[in-house]
């Protein structure tokens, strides 16, 4: 990474795996501690920061009559499934090419959406946070340094990381003994909503990071997650030898020490729905504002009616989130469009077929597509944009309702590869579903600022 003057950044490279990252921990500039005031996390010199300009105003959604012969193998589609004895309310399809309506099947009717809601969540955060937002957790101290001790509290700002998890947590404590800290007097002290392997519990999540900060409490878990770390990643010795406690506010007089900057948002965004994480959903969407807001700004983003809107929760952990097939189509749109000034496509933020690793990977899909699905008992739904040689990118959103989640499956991915054979498969990959190679570069980031 770049030298930065005057404090010590600690960056970490990660390789996703399960639902973890890998994380290499390198010190930027200098092995020692720098002493200087509180200042902002650096920007990635990777990434513009600055809000582009906003595209021009064109309709999400296309109009007019679907193509009859499009729109009839959608029908035969809910034939086939009305047949088997699922109710064809239940079922519905949006299929269009950026001008020009496919097919049509209560595409306006507020389905039961499943883990879809995570595409209104995306693009809710989006809006509100901007791809390059960091979620910061604060680590500052009540006492003095004195002999490796920390004679005093230490302090957990939490600021909504819905991805901290033991590898930050390790490194954390690893700069902790940069600190010469090896041994806090006082208590783990918790303020706002920290939160610590998908635990929003801030005093659970507290506990979880007191063992992580000290090799010597590790259980087994960690101790296996510690061995996917690259070779050579210090140990953190980090005791407390107070228990963990909440406060409603940061102590009066509280010293600053060390700012972890989570991965920027789209990459949480990405790594959330590969592997439809329900429990970061929650968090993303609680950051906005919750469910009613994640509604309304889509509702005000996408333009499409607030009845077909309607969620309860930020995951689709209900069967009362209900979304129109045509307002999921909408929002991949509105997110494909947001993107565009950052050099972004929805491949930065949803699963691309072959490329990506997450839940998807048993499934028979197109190759190249970008997917979002969504499972509960009687729910299946499949949403995303497909590449093709004749009708060019084509958005599609299919929801099924019914309990018989392995054969909408099935039927989901031979109606997807049907219209492959029949439009013929993309040669290559198109600019609209590249994403952006510069992303992967990012890291989550520590600065020490005593």
């Amino acid at each position: 990474m770049d030298c930065i003057q005057s404090r010590t950044v600690l960056n970490r490279y990660p390789c996703f795996l399960s639902s973890l990252t890998l994380l290499l921990i390198t010190v930027g500039c200098t092995s020692t501690v720098t002493q200087n005031s509180p200042a902002p996390l650096p920007s990635s010199p990777q990434v513009e920061t600055s809000t582009p300009s906003p595209t021009p105003s064109t309709p999400l959604l296309a109009t007019g009559q679907p193509s009859s012969a499009t729109n009839a193998q959608m029908q035969a589609y809910v034939n086939q499934l009305t047949a088997q004895g699922f109710a064809a309310a239940s079922q519905g399809v949006w299929m269009q090419t950026d001008t020009s309506l496919l097919a049509n099947y209560q595409g306006t009717v507020p389905l039961s959406a499943a883990s879809l809601t995570k595409v209104a969540t995306s693009l809710a955060a989006l809006h509100t946070l901007t791809p390059n937002h960091r979620f910061v957790t604060e680590i500052s101290t009540t006492g003095t340094i004195q002999n490796g001790v920390l004679q005093g509290d230490l302090i957990i700002q939490g600021g909504e990381d819905p991805f901290f998890v033991w590898e930050e947590a390790i490194a954390v404590g690893n700069a902790l003994n940069q600190l010469k800290i090896q041994q806090v007097t006082g208590s783990l002290i918790i303020v706002g909503k920290f939160y610590m392997n998908f635990e929003v519990d801030p005093l659970q999540s507290g506990r979880l990071l007191k063992q992580a900060i000290n090799a010597a409490s590790w259980s087994g878990e960690v101790t296996t997650q510690y061995q996917t770390l690259p070779a050579g990643t210090p140990k953190p010795r980090v005791s407390i030898v107070g228990g963990v406690k909440r406060l409603a506010t940061k102590p009066a007089g509280a010293k600053p020490m060390l700012r972890h900057a989570s991965l920027p948002l789209a990459e949480l965004l990405k790594k959330m729905n590969r592997y439809s994480n329900n429990a970061m959903a929650e968090m993303i969407a609680d950051a906005v504002g919750g469910a009613p807001v994640v509604a309304q700004k889509v509702v005000a983003v996408t333009r499409v009616p607030a009845s077909e809107v309607q969620l309860v929760n930020g995951s689709g952990l209900s069967v009362e989130n209900r979304l129109s097939p045509r307002s999921v189509c909408a929002m991949f749109r509105a997110i494909a469009r947001y993107l565009q000034p950052y050099e972004m496509t929805i491949a930065d933020i949803f699963t691309q077929i072959g490329q990506d690793e997450g839940i998807l990977d048993q499934r028979s899909l197109p190759s190249l597509a970008v997917v979002k699905s969504g499972s509960l008992d009687a729910v299946s739904a499949l949403a995303g944009a497909l590449p093709t040689e004749n009708q060019g990118l084509v958005w599609f959103v299919i929801m099924n309702g019914g309990t018989n989640l392995e054969g909408f499956r099935a039927s989901q991915e031979a109606l997807l590869q049907q219209l492959v054979n029949q439009w013929g498969a993309a040669r290559s990959l198109p600019a609209t579903l590249t994403p952006n190679p510069k992303r992967e570069k990012l890291t989550a980031q520590i600065e020490i600022v005593q």
